[in-house]
C-alpha cells in the first residue's frame, strides 16, 4: 500500500494505534507506538524522531536522536494487540544529514541488494530460509556471581516417561526420533498450524510445517521464497508470531540453536538463487547437479569466506554447540547434493530451470537476518567476481571416511571467538559498495567479543563443578 492507501486503510479498519518496528544491531525487534490519528503522509517522508541511546550497538547518549522512516508496503495488522494496531516496519535515518543510518541492519540489507544490481550480475535474489525452533512448557534459568543453572521442561520429552502427570499418557518422543511423527506423539501440531495460519494472515507465504528431530518441542515452519529485504522482514514477523502464539498457550518458544545437550540443534538453512530479466542464473549445464558456472562460483565465494561469515550467520556462543563434528551439523566447508554435513547442499534434482538453487546450511535462527542475508550475498558475489572454484563435491558419508581423509576437509570455526578472528582477517568482500562499513564490522566484533564471548569465557560453567570440584 502507498501512504495514502495506508491512511484510508486506518479509517476503514478503525485502527486505534500504529506500531513502528525496527531492528537493533544484534538482531532483536524493537518498537514504539503512536495514536493512529498522529500518522500523516509527511511521516512517511520526513520520519518520526525517537531516542536511540538505549538501542544495543547504536548511538551514545550525547548523539541519540534518530528518525524512524516507516515503509508503507510493510504494513500488517498485529494479530496479538488488544486494540486494532497497524504495524509498519521502518528504516532508520540519521537526522543530521537525513541519510540512512549505517548501523541499521535493514539499511545494510537494502545496500546489498543495490550493490548486486549495480554489479550487473543479477537484478533480484530469491531467498527461502528454513527456520527451526524449540517450544517448551517451562524454562527457568539464573546467573549470579555464586550460582548458575537452567532447567527446561517439555511434555514431549522422553525423560518424562516416568513422571507422574496424573495421568501420564505416554507418547513421548524418543531421543533423535522426533522427525514428523503424527499426533498424539506430535503434541504441537495444532500449535504450529495456528502459527502457520497467522503467518499467512500477516502476508508471509508458507510451504508447510512439521515436527523436527529432537525429542522435545523442536519445530519447523517453512517459508516460500521471496526477495531479500522482504524475506528478512518476514523472518522477524515469523519469530514474533511463533513466540506470541506459544505464550498464548502458556508455552515458550526459542530460536536458541542448541538448548538441549546431545540432541539436534536448530538451524536456519537458506536456499537462494540469483535472477536477471526473469531468468534463474543458477540453472545451467554444469555436470554437477545441472548448475551454472555462475552458481559454482557463488558456492566458491561462500565456502572461501564461510569462516568469516559464521561470525554473522552464527553469531552466538551457543551457535557453536550446534556446529559439532561427527554429527549431522553442516560443519564441513564443502558442497554436496545429498550430504547434509556439507555447508552447502544442492537440494533440487528437477530439470525445471526455475527450481535450481543452492542451500547454505550454516546459519541459525539466532542471527540478524538482514545482516546474515546481506553477508551471504556479498560472499557469493565475490565468488562470481573472482571466479572462485568451490573445489570437488563432498558426497561421501562422513561415517565411511577414514579419519585422515575427513581431517583434510575444511571445517567451520569451533567457537564464536574463532569466528570473530576470521571476520577480522577476512572482511574486505563485505566492504564492497559500502554495504558493510568498517564501523559496522568493528562494532559487530567489539559487541560480540565483549558482551558475549568474553562474558561467557570469564564465568564458571556449571559442568566445571561436576568435572573439577573435588580435585
Amino acid at each position: 500500500m502507498t501512504p495514502t492507501q495506508i491512511l484510508a486503510f486506518i479509517r476503514e479498519k478503525e485502527v486505534k494505534a500504529v506500531d513502528f518496528r525496527f531492528m537493533d544491531f544484534p538482531g532483536l525487534w524493537q518498537h514504539f507506538t503512536i495514536p493512529a490519528d498522529a500518522l500523516t503522509e509527511d511521516v512517511f517522508e520526513e520520519g518520526w524522531s525517537f531516542d536511540s541511546s538505549s538501542i544495543r550497538g547504536w548511538r551514545r547518549i550525547n548523539e541519540s536522536d534518530m528518525l524512524v522512516q516507516p515503509v508503507s508496503e510493510t504494513a500488517f495488522l498485529d494479530p496479538f494487540a488488544r486494540e486494532t494496531t497497524l504495524v509498519l516496519i521502518c528504516n532508520i535515518l540519521d537526522p543530521s544529514e537525513k541519510r540512512d543510518y549505517e548501523r541499521d541492519p535493514r539499511n545494510v540489507a537494502r545496500k546489498a541488494v543495490n550493490y548486486m544490481r549495480a554489479t550487473g550480475v543479477a537484478d533480484s535474489i530469491s531467498v527461502a530460509p528454513e527456520l527451526e525452533f524449540f517450544v517448551f512448557d517451562d524454562i527457568r534459568f539464573d546467573q549470579t556471581p555464586h550460582s548458575a543453572y537452567y532447567y527446561l521442561e517439555s511434555v514431549e520429552g522422553t525423560w518424562n516417561t516416568g513422571r507422574d502427570e496424573r495421568p501420564n499418557l505416554g507418547y513421548k518422543l524418543r531421543y533423535g526420533e522426533g522427525y514428523s511423527p503424527c499426533p498424539p506423539s506430535d503434541a504441537l501440531h495444532d500449535l504450529r498450524t495456528e502459527m502457520m495460519l497467522l503467518m499467512e494472515q500477516c502476508g508471509i507465504k508458507i510451504n508447510g510445517h512439521h515436527h523436527e528431530v529432537a525429542t522435545a518441542g523442536q519445530c519447523e515452519i517453512d517459508l516460500l521464497p521471496d526477495e531479500l529485504v522482504k524475506m528478512a522482514d518476514n523472518v522477524l514477523k515469523y519469530k514474533y508470531i511463533v513466540k506470541n502464539v506459544a505464550r498464548k498457550h502458556q508455552k515458550t518458544a526459542t530460536f536458541m540453536p542448541k538448548p538441549i545437550y546431545g540432541e539436534a540443534g536448530s538451524g536456519m538453512p537458506i536456499q537462494f538463487s540469483l535472477w536477471k530479466d526473469g531468468k534463474n542464473l543458477f540453472a545451467g549445464n554444469h555436470p554437477y547437479a545441472g548448475l551454472s558456472d555462475l552458481a559454482m562460483y557463488a558456492m566458491g565465494g561462500l565456502l572461501r569466506h564461510a569462516p568469516a561469515l559464521s561470525a554473522i550467520t552464527n553469531p552466538t556462543t551457543n551457535s557453536y554447540k550446534r556446529l559439532i563434528p561427527n554429527s549431522e551439523a553442516p560443519v564441513n566447508l564443502a558442497y554436496s547434493r545429498r550430504n547434509r554435513t556439507a555447508a552447502i547442499r544442492i537440494p533440487v534434482y528437477s530439470p525445471n530451470a526455475r527450481a535450481k538453487r543452492i542451500e547454505f546450511r550454516l546459519p541459525d535462527g539466532s542471527c540478524n537476518p538482514y545482516l546474515a542475508f546481506a553477508a551471504m550475498v556479498m560472499a557469493a558475489l565475490d565468488g562470481i567476481k573472482n571466479k572462485i572454484s568451490p573445489g570437488q563435491p563432498f558426497d561421501k558419508d562422513i561415517y565411511d571416511l577414514e579419519s585422515e581423509e575427513l581431517a583434510r576437509v575444511p571445517k567451520t570455526p569451533m567457537t564464536l571467538e574463532e569466528a570473530l578472528v576470521n571476520l577480522q582477517k577476512d572482511h574486505e568482500f563485505l566492504l564492497q559498495g559500502d554495504v558493510f562499513t568498517p564501523d559496522v564490522i568493528d562494532t559487530w566484533i567489539w559487541y560480540k567479543r565483549e558482551k558475549e564471548a568474553d562474558a561467557l569465557r570469564l564465568r564458571p560453567h556449571p559442568y566445571e563443578f561436576a568435572l573439577y570440584f573435588d580435585i
